[in-house]
């Protein structure tokens, strides 16, 4: 988010720049689970999927995201979670 000074006593305002679904803009038709090096993109750094108000994807991708996610966690080609003792 970016800060503007506004003229009412100093105070700051934040505005939100509007997000674009990726696979939308690229005509992204299908969602590979073996394509792990975009699927990292829309992960936390705890592997938790990112949501869809925060990554900007359309509800459509959003879902075929989350399930290419899940297939790629079953095939062990990313992890549940981080391991941490």
């Amino acid at each position: 988010m970016a800060r503007i000074k506004s003229r009412d006593g100093g105070r700051s305002r934040f505005f939100v720049r509007k997000r674009f679904c990726y696979f939308c803009v690229n005509h992204v038709d299908e969602i590979d689970y073996k394509d792990v090096s975009t699927l990292k993109h829309y992960l936390t750094e705890r592997f938790k999927i990112i949501p869809r108000r925060n990554s900007g994807n359309c509800a459509k991708h959003q879902r075929k995201l989350s399930t290419a996610i899940k297939r790629a966690r079953n095939m062990a080609l990313l992890p549940f979670t981080i391991h941490s003792h």
